[in-house]
C-alpha cells in the first residue's frame, strides 16, 4: 500500500461565528514521517511535507556533515510505506568509514532539529566560516521578502507552511522550497541548490521563520553571506552568526528590518 500524499489536502470543518454553525472545508498542510537511512541504518525520522524528498535528503546529508559533496551519495531510493516514507541512501565506500564513526557518537534516531544528539559539543559544533563580499542596500531586503511571499504557493493554500529561498541581486529569486518544518524547508533548499550546482556566496537566504542556531549553521554551511528572516533570532543564533561571519537580518517587514551581525553588508543610504 502506498500513501500518494499531496503537500496540502482539503478537509471538512465546521465554522462557528456568533453562535452560528456552518459546514465547510479548509485546505490544510499534510505532514508525514520521513525516515532517512544510510547504508541500511536509520539515522533520523523527521516529520515533513511529502514533497521534494530527494532535495530534503541531499540537503540534510550535506548540512549534517554526513557527506561533503553530492557525489558521495552512491544511490538514493524513496520507498512509500503505510505510515510514511523511507529515503534509502547508500554512501560511496570512501565516505562509509566516516559515517560509521559518526554513528557511534549518536544516541539514536532523531525527530527534529538537534533532538537525540548525545554530545553537547556536537550540538554546538562551529558553523562554517562565511566570507562572501555581497553588499545590498536596504530596499533589496524588502524586495527579496516580497518576492518570497509571492512565491509561497503551498502557503497561499494552507497558511501553515514555512519556506526557505535563495535570492540574488540582478536575478531575484533563484529557488524556493516549502515544508511544514522550517529546518526541512532549508534542507530542501540546500539540496535543490546542490543538485543544480548553484553557488550561494553572492546570495541571501530568506526564511519565513524565526532564526535558531541550527538555521544559522545550515545557512553558513551553504555559504550564503546574508540570512533574512521574518521573525526574530535566538540569542545563541546571533552569537554563532557573529562568530562565523554571517550577516543576520531579522524581523523583516514591508518597510523595516533589524540587523544583528556584520552590518557592513547592508549599505547605508547615500553610500
Amino acid at each position: 500500500m502506498s500513501l500518494h500524499l499531496e503537500p496540502v489536502i482539503r478537509l471538512p470543518q465546521t465554522s462557528v461565528a456568533e453562535g452560528v454553525f456552518a459546514a465547510g472545508d479548509r485546505v490544510l498542510p499534510e505532514e508525514t514521517p520521513v525516515a532517512l537511512t544510510y547504508n541500511g541504518s536509520t539515522h533520523a525520522v523527521m516529520m515533513a511535507s511529502p514533497a521534494d524528498l530527494e532535495d530534503f535528503a541531499l540537503g540534510f546529508s550535506l548540512s549534517e556533515g554526513i557527506i561533503a559533496e553530492p557525489s558521495e551519495l552512491a544511490s538514493m531510493e524513496i520507498v512509500e510505506h503505510d505510515l510514511g516514507f523511507e529515503v534509502r541512501m547508500w554512501l560511496q565506500e570512501s565516505s562509509s568509514g566516516a559515517y560509521r564513526s559518526r554513528r557511534r557518537a549518536m544516541a539514536g534516531p532523531v525527530g527534529c532539529g538537534l533532538c537525540g544528539v548525545e554530545s553537547l559539543a556536537e550540538a554546538l559544533r562551529p558553523a562554517s566560516k562565511v566570507a562572501g563580499a555581497l553588499q545590498v542596500p536596504p530596499r533589496f531586503i524588502a524586495t527579496a521578502m516580497a518576492d518570497l511571499a509571492k512565491a509561497q504557493r503551498l502557503n497561499r493554500e494552507a497558511r501553515a507552511i514555512h519556506a526557505a529561498a535563495l535570492w540574488r541581486p540582478e536575478q531575484g529569486l533563484i529557488a524556493i522550497r516549502e515544508d511544514v518544518g522550517r529546518h526541512n524547508a532549508l534542507d530542501k533548499l540546500a539540496g535543490a541548490l546542490a543538485r543544480a550546482d548553484e553557488p550561494c556566496s553572492a546570495s541571501m537566504v530568506l526564511l519565513t521563520s524565526r532564526v535558531s542556531v541550527e538555521m544559522v549553521q545550515k545557512a553558513a554551511h551553504m555559504g550564503a553571506p546574508i540570512i533574512v528572516a521574518i521573525s526574530a533570532p535566538t540569542a545563541l543564533a546571533v552569537r554563532v552568526a557573529e562568530s562565523c561571519g554571517l550577516t543576520l537580518v531579522a524581523v523583516a517587514r514591508q518597510d523595516s528590518f533589524e540587523v544583528f551581525t556584520h552590518h557592513e553588508r547592508i549599505k547605508r543610504l547615500g553610500l
